[in-house]
């Protein structure tokens, strides 16, 4: 990739990440940035990627979660290739092992400034606390923004008008595509794969300042809407451990039609 109008001395990264969106969002941005940026949808695809030699970067940020090769595993096989700096980051906490393996940690979402003061040697500043889930909030606040308006400047600033509209429809459509994979996890009472794809929810849409879509992800992630977080025992009762998280899928589709509706006003075709 390219850099735009940017000084020409920001490091080579390579970027790992399964999920599509924030891959994407990030990329983007650190791109636009002045960062030459290579990418990875996994742990296997960097590694191709490195020991094809196309690739030398200086900082290599790694999703500390991801299915296949990952974690403490995935540092130690990355630093048998490069002599690069490892970061790790993540929606959520990195698991210790993979906190004290990395050479740094980066809790999403950030932005450039973040990853320029990781690799000075600096502390980056403090990511907002995860949304705390109370039994008495709402889910879905109508009066929460749908997207925050400091992320949405910032976007505009570092790019055209089209791309910043690409990075919202992708993120619209990988929504939908994520209900119809919860509905199916909440079904079979997938537990693990609905915090997955809540953690994956989070990330993405956290990235781009998707306020409303990202809350959501941070619930189903934290379990707080399963009946055994409660003390229940769902399974006992002849409940499906789920049956908590169904309203939620009707305020995440609603999320999804607010991003759509915010697309319509801020980008009239």
């Amino acid at each position: 990739m390219h850099a735009f109008g940017t000084p020409p001395d920001l490091p080579t990264l390579l970027l790992i990440d399964d999920d599509m969106v924030s891959r994407e969002v990030l990329a983007t941005v650190l791109t636009m940035t002045g960062y030459t940026v290579h990418t990875a949808p996994s742990g296997e695809a960097s590694l191709e990627l490195l020991d094809a030699g196309g690739c030398v970067p200086s900082a290599i940020l790694m999703d500390a979660q991801m299915p296949g090769l990952s974690g403490t595993q995935l540092v130690e096989q990355l630093r048998t290739r490069s002599k690069a700096r490892v970061i790790a980051i993540s929606a959520s906490n990195a698991p210790v092992e993979v906190a004290a393996a990395a050479d740094g940690f980066l809790l999403k979402p950030f932005g450039p400034e973040a990853v320029q003061k990781i690799l000075e040697g600096q502390e980056a500043d403090p990511a907002p606390a995860a949304v705390a889930s109370k039994a008495a909030e709402p889910l879905l606040d109508p009066a929460a923004p749908v997207v925050k308006a400091e992320t949405l400047a910032q976007l505009r600033e570092m790019m055209p008008e089209a791309a910043v509209k690409q990075i919202y429809q992708a993120i619209v459509a990988d929504l939908y595509k994520r209900l119809t994979a919860l509905e199916a996890a909440i079904a079979r009472d997938d537990a693990a794969e609905v915090r997955s794809i809540g953690h994956s929810i989070k990330g993405g849409c956290g990235m781009a300042g998707c306020l409303q879509a990202a809350r959501l992800g941070a619930l189903l992630q934290s379990g707080a809407l399963e009946a055994g977080s409660t003390g229940k025992q769902g399974r006992k009762s002849g409940r499906n451990q789920l049956d908590n998280s169904y309203p939620l899928l009707s305020d995440l589709r609603t999320a999804a039609r607010n991003l759509e509706s915010m697309l319509e006003q801020e980008f009239p075709a």
